[in-house]
């Protein structure tokens, strides 16, 4: 099984295909994809990348991390498992009305 690696600093500009393209020189890449936000619809500068085996993996990174695509250098390294997460609360937003920050303030 190949290993999953990610992929730092890419242009927004960059499309799956482009990304697949240039990994392909450090072997056969399963999968390209890059990170587009939800709201905007427009890359977040960072994607995935799986390769076919472990050595290709290791030579993706080894000569393609701080080399230059599309006019910025790009970070690879192995993409690291989403750390757990806790729970979100139930109402979510972020913003919690407290009346005590009045007391402390003079008007």
């Amino acid at each position: 099984m190949g290993k999953r690696l990610y992929v730092g600093g890419l242009p927004y500009s960059t499309t799956d295909d482009e990304l697949k393209d240039a990994f392909s020189q450090a072997g056969t890449v399963t999968s390209a994809n890059v990170v587009i936000d939800k709201m905007t619809n427009r890359s977040r500068g960072f994607g995935f990348v799986e390769m076919s085996s472990d050595e290709e993996a290791q030579r993706a990174v080894e000569t393609l991390n701080g080399k230059d695509l599309g006019g910025r250098n790009i970070t690879v390294n192995e993409a690291r498992p989403l750390s757990e997460r806790p729970p979100r609360r139930e109402g979510g937003g972020g913003f919690r009305r407290d009346d005590s920050f009045r007391s402390r303030r003079s008007y």
